[in-house]
């Protein structure tokens, strides 16, 4: 059994600007780097055998900073990226369509799901009987939970920027 911290990396300036991020690296906000640093001195006295992180820069940042009271680096894996958003990437969210069909080269939740259910396996066979932080984004760990439940990703609750759920897989 692994125990998991998941993590929603800290407030962007996309963030804040209402862009869709996707796959692209973000840059924390001041604020971002103030929440890490806040969940950083709450998690400092807690027993963490190991942190991972998405391989995208606003979330090894901030979990870069909740690694440094314990001392230890980051394992970065392209498996707790965000959803690929194709061709809305980058878009203002007000002015996406949310009418079907969407474009072709959008991640689908299916695709979505499955990257999930790897990234627990990968836990599961790497880090069994480990407690793990991991600092992923809104949209995957929504699906890392909806996976892990067994619910429809619509039944799982938003993570706000530096939240962190515990789960055990």
């Amino acid at each position: 059994m692994v125990k998991l911290y998941l993590v929603r990396h800290g407030e962007t300036v996309d963030n804040v600007n209402r862009i869709m991020q996707g796959q692209t690296q973000g840059e924390l906000t001041a604020n971002g780097i103030a929440q890490a640093q806040e969940l950083a001195q709450r998690m400092a006295a807690w027993r963490v055998d190991v942190f991972v992180a998405s391989d995208l820069k606003r979330s090894v940042d901030t979990c870069a900073i909740l690694a440094a009271p314990h001392g230890q680096e980051v394992v970065a894996t392209a498996l707790l990226r965000e959803r690929d958003w194709g061709s809305f990437t980058g878009l203002h969210i007000p002015d996406i369509p949310l009418d079907d069909p969407w474009p072709d080269d959008i991640e689908t939740l299916a695709e979505l799901k499955a990257r999930a259910a790897r990234f627990i396996d990968f836990l599961r066979s790497r880090y069994d009987g480990a407690t793990v932080v991991a600092v992923g984004h809104g949209i995957i760990n929504k699906a890392i939970q909806a996976v892990h439940f067994g619910k429809a990703m619509r039944d799982v609750p938003r993570m706000t920027n530096a939240e962190v759920r515990e789960l055990l897989l």
